[in-house]
């Protein structure tokens, strides 16, 4: 079985696992959609003092990190797709600069399969230590 997982892994990385990208991403009614499940999702709201200097450097810190590309951005609004190293698999990153609630939410998805292994809600602990540094 090894060897057979041995012959086809370098196969598999040839395939970019994206899946198709969601069509209710976004903020609506002042918020990011609630995570469907915890499984291969999390999302964390941060108090801000100042939402907009905190999501220009969490802006900054989504752009720097490794197989991230920034694929929406408004003032307040950014969506970018972040991709495993071995097979691809993309996660949609949400953050949202809540001014009127003196907030930031963020939301970490995988478009696919039943888990992410905790690498979402690791995504969004990365970025909250960054905003804290």
């Amino acid at each position: 079985m090894t060897f057979l997982a041995g012959l086809l892994a370098p196969v598999l990385m040839l395939f970019h696992l994206s899946g198709p990208v969601p069509a209710d991403l976004g903020v609506s009614n002042g918020a990011l959609r609630d995570c469907p499940t915890t499984a291969h999702c999390s999302s964390q709201t941060w108090a801000s003092s100042d939402p907009m200097a905190d999501f220009s450097k969490l802006n900054v810190l989504v752009q720097e990190s490794p197989r991230t590309v920034v694929i929406d951005q408004t003032e307040t609004y950014l969506h970018a797709e972040a991709s495993s190293a071995f097979f691809g698999f993309v996660d949609d990153l949400e953050l949202f600069a809540d001014r009127d609630n003196n907030r930031i939410q963020a939301r970490s998805e995988s478009r696919l399969g039943d888990s992410d292994l905790g690498v979402n809600a690791a995504r969004l602990a990365a970025l909250r230590s960054g905003l804290e540094s």
